[in-house]
């Protein structure tokens, strides 16, 4: 690099050359073409064996324990299938494939009563015009027979039994726009008042008629419906009612009792089994504590100590699901995005940076993910097997055939001690027993749902610990409303107690009571206070026979209002939500307990939704299930007994 240098007058005395010291690299490593045509220097042709050898040392080939690649392999695979299923408490059945299993564990019955009130508007309606449609497709016309035999009858705002569908606007509005019946037929006043607009409507209650013909075979959809009358017009109607009950059915997933076997209210879970044939024995698979929402192989532990279950009904021979067989494959090399290509010239997938995932200690996926692609990727081979849904595999071995000819017989991973801690494995299913047994190493596919759509929560309940209050809660955040929607538990329980406190007001007739004596004392004493009425008690109970062990039973709350009548007996406030009103719509009441330990210090939130999903064969399949989730802590309700408070003067109380 040329300096110029100038005197004192400014002119040029000596251009001085300084030299700056560099150190000049290559990194390219690829012929470099001194032509246009770069033909040549695609071909990558090899001009020196021994620097392409050196190369190879220097960048650690040579240091590879195996060159050899895989070009052929064989695997022992033994399969077998589920063949029965049990819920908890119910007797066995053949394990149906053709059902999810979602769906067969978790359907529960839709609610269509709650205490005396008729709920779910919505279906009763859909049900209505389904039957109607049927008969205007078969040109019967009995219309109007049936929209007043099975007719909506208008709430009664004045009476205390019927709160549940006067109290709430929305619920009256639906209720006032698809009855029928003014006025019920009572034994006093047999005539019914119907509307007089009533032969133009389509509002039949559906839900009544299948009751109907589902209580009971003999019954019939023409019953009381006197302009039925010849034997042809009532074969028509019997062969409507069969399609009218099969396609609710298949519609929605109901159980076939009431209740859903499988569903442990004292638990707040599902617990079911099953079982399959294997080497002349059967294997037992149990599940105690599913409530996810979803089921796979981790759901289900094997039950050493239980060797089979009940023989069902034309049970599946053993031998026509059990099958060994030996298949030979050509392996495949595993590739995913991001890998490290090995032909010359081809750039990687940029839209995969390995190397910007950043997990912490405890993300044991991604860093499984992470040294699986960095450094065992050109390691691994695939053998392509397909199984059937519901099937249980177990591959004994496989036989590796080098380039070199070498046979190498590898068993599977995961072997030794079920109860060592040290042992890793993957896809493998926990052993139940109290004996030290060698690890189950099979793969169970169960006939899950890949995923599934869910409505809004029907009803919505929070699980929670009340330390001052030294009980439990169960707050009812979302109840399901006789329109068929649902509504804040908050603000349906002040609708609630807002009726009834307008009803006392109302009964109150004659002289106001007597004032009570006046006194001089700054404070008053209350017995105790009030909850919300969305909020249903929860008390610690000791279990049969045991002095130490204790579970929560369901309590109530008596509802106390200022407006009730001297002498009335407050009546208990009642769950509104199908998960707590266990016992309580059944004609002998029973008790409904919940195990202390279901309810952690943190509480728990269940909910029930419709679900809603499509199987393999294009069946759409719709039922109710139920989940929970862990909740955000304890709570306090304010619950106070013996309460010493201020009084509170008559103009305190006027002032705004």
């Amino acid at each position: 690099m040329a300096k110029l240098v100038l005197d004192q007058v400014g002119n040029v005395v000596k251009p001085v050359t300084q030299y700056v010291p560099t150190i000049t690299l290559w990194n390219r490593l690829e012929g470099r073409p001194r032509a246009e045509n770069f033909e040549r220097a695609l071909k990558a042709e090899i001009r020196d064996p021994l620097w392409m050898l050196s190369k190879q040392w220097q960048t650690g080939e040579f240091r590879g324990e195996d060159a050899g690649s895989a070009i052929m392999a064989k695997v022992h695979i033994k399969t077998t299938a589920l063949t029965k299923y049990q819920s908890a408490v119910d007797k066995s059945s053949v394990f149906d494939k053709e059902v999810p299993l979602e769906v067969k564990v978790e359907n529960q019955e839709i609610p269509f009563k709650i205490g005396d009130q008729e709920i779910s508007l919505d279906l009763r309606l859909l049900m209505g015009r389904q039957w109607l449609k049927l008969m205007a497709r078969e040109a019967l016309n009995f219309k109007v027979d049936y929209i007043k035999k099975y007719a909506f009858t208008l709430p009664r705002p004045e009476d205390k039994d019927d709160v549940q569908r006067s109290a709430h606007q929305e619920v009256w509005q639906s209720f006032a726009a698809v009855s029928n019946v003014l006025k019920e037929a009572t034994q006093t006043d047999p005539v019914e008042e119907l509307r007089p607009d009533d032969k133009q409507r389509n509002c039949m209650d559906g839900y009544q008629l299948y009751a109907y013909l589902a209580e009971d075979p003999a019954n019939h959809a023409y019953d009381g419906i006197t302009a039925i009358n010849t034997v042809t017009l009532q074969d028509q109607i019997d062969t409507l009612a069969v399609k009218f009950v099969n396609w609710f059915e298949a519609l929605y997933y109901q159980p076939i009792k009431e209740k859903n076997p499988s569903w442990k209210p004292a638990y707040l879970e599902y617990q079911f089994a099953c079982s399959a044939p294997e080497n002349g024995d059967e294997k037992v698979f149990v599940a105690d504590e599913y409530y996810h929402g979803h089921l796979d192989w981790y759901n289900l532990d094997i039950h050493n100590e239980k060797e089979s279950l009940a023989e069902p009904d034309n049970p599946v021979p053993a031998s026509s699901v059990q099958n060994e067989l030996t298949l030979s494959f050509l392996p495949s090399p595993v590739t995913f995005g991001g890998m490290p290509n090995n032909r010359w010239w081809t750039l990687e997938d940029w839209k995969t940076n390995l190397g910007n995932i950043s997990p912490s200690t405890t993300d044991i996926n991604q860093l499984m993910v992470l040294d699986f692609g960095l450094n065992y990727a050109n390691d691994w081979f695939m053998l392509p097997f397909t199984l059937p849904v519901g099937s249980i595999s177990k591959v004994e071995g496989l036989m590796v055939t080098n380039v070199f000819g070498e046979k190498i017989w590898v068993e599977p991973a995961g072997g030794g001690g079920d109860e060592d801690w040290e042992r890793w494995s993957m896809f493998h299913l926990n052993i139940r027993g109290k004996e030290d047994v060698p690890a189950d190493l099979s793969v169970l596919l169960l006939p899950a749902l890949p995923k599934s759509h869910e409505g809004k929560p029907l009803e919505e309940v929070y699980f929670l610990r009340d330390e001052v209050a030294n009980m439990v809660w169960a707050v009812e955040t979302r109840i399901p409303l006789a329109n068929g929607s649902s509504k804040h538990g908050k603000e349906a329980g002040m609708e609630t107690r807002s009726k009834f406190r307008q009803l006392f007001a109302e009964e109150a007739t004659g002289a106001p009571p007597p004032p009570l004596v006046p006194t001089e004392a700054k404070i008053k004493y209350r017995v105790v206070n009030t909850v919300p009425e969305h909020w249903i008690p929860f008390i610690p109970v000791h279990k049969d026979d045991d002095k130490r062990e204790i579970q929560l039973q369901r309590a109530a709350m008596p509802r106390v209002l200022e407006e009730m009548p001297d002498g009335a007996v407050p009546k208990k406030i009642e769950p509104r939500t199908s998960m707590l009103r266990e016992g309580l719509d059944q004609e002998n009441r029973v008790a409904y307990y919940l195990n202390e330990e279901e309810v952690p210090k943190a509480g728990i939130k269940g909910y029930k939704a419709f679900q809603r999903t499509r199987w393999k064969n294009g069946k759409v399949f719709t039922w109710i299930g139920f989940k929970k989730h862990t909740g955000r802590g304890e709570g306090r309700s304010g619950l106070a007994f013996d309460q010493i408070i201020p009084k509170i003067s008559r103009k305190e109380e006027e002032t705004p």
